[in-house]
Parts: structure tokens; C-alpha cells; sequence
């Protein structure tokens, strides 16, 4: 199925295989109760410095946002690309704030 961009789907690629991502609000609040922080001022200044670990939360909540959730869920099996996860969570981020 391909991405909805007007409700803020962006079609990425990991680990060879084409997967969509949307920043919706339940991913949002995954993403503050996997980080541990509250409110979008503080999820904001944790996104300035992700341990690999962080950016495997924001990825795989930002997938179930985008009706990924069998990919989200095997996140810590996939030989995903560093470069490929950063620019999938970037690119969640930017569709949101498009």
C-alpha cells in the first residue's frame, strides 16, 4: 500500500524493503513514554542527541503510526542501515510538520 501523504505517511526504505512511517498521536505519545520524557519541548531536545537505543523507539512507533507494526516489532532483528533509520525518523518528523 502506498504512503498517504495528506495524512502525513511518507514511504522509506529499511533494510532493503520499502515501509511507511507517519508521526500520528499515539505515536507521539509511544514515543514520550519510550524516551521517558513529557511534552513535545523535551521530546524535542532528546531528538538532539538519540542513543541507539532512543532512535529504535522513535522508529518503531513512528512505523506502528504508519500501520508498520509487524516491521516495528522486529526493528531489533533487521540489518537496518544506521543512515536508513536517522533519514526514516527525519523524514516521519518532516510529513508531520508539513
Amino acid at each position: 500500500m502506498a504512503a498517504n501523504g495528506v495524512r502525513g505517511e511518507v514511504e522509506v526504505v529499511l533494510g532493503g524493503e520499502r515501509r511507511r512511517v507517519c508521526l500520528t498521536l499515539g505515536a507521539l505519545a509511544e514515543i514520550e513514554t519510550g524516551l521517558g520524557v513529557a511534552g513535545l519541548a523535551a521530546v524535542a531536545a532528546r531528538m538532539k542527541a538519540l542513543s541507539a537505543c532512543d532512535l529504535l523507539i522513535v522508529l518503531a512507533a513512528l512505523l506502528r503510526g504508519g500501520g508498520e507494526g509487524q516491521a516495528a516489532d522486529q526493528l531489533g532483528e533487521s540489518m537496518i542501515d544506521l543512515r536508513e533509520a536517522a533519514q526514516a525518523v527525519a523524514l516521519g518528523f518532516a510529513a508531520a510538520a508539513a
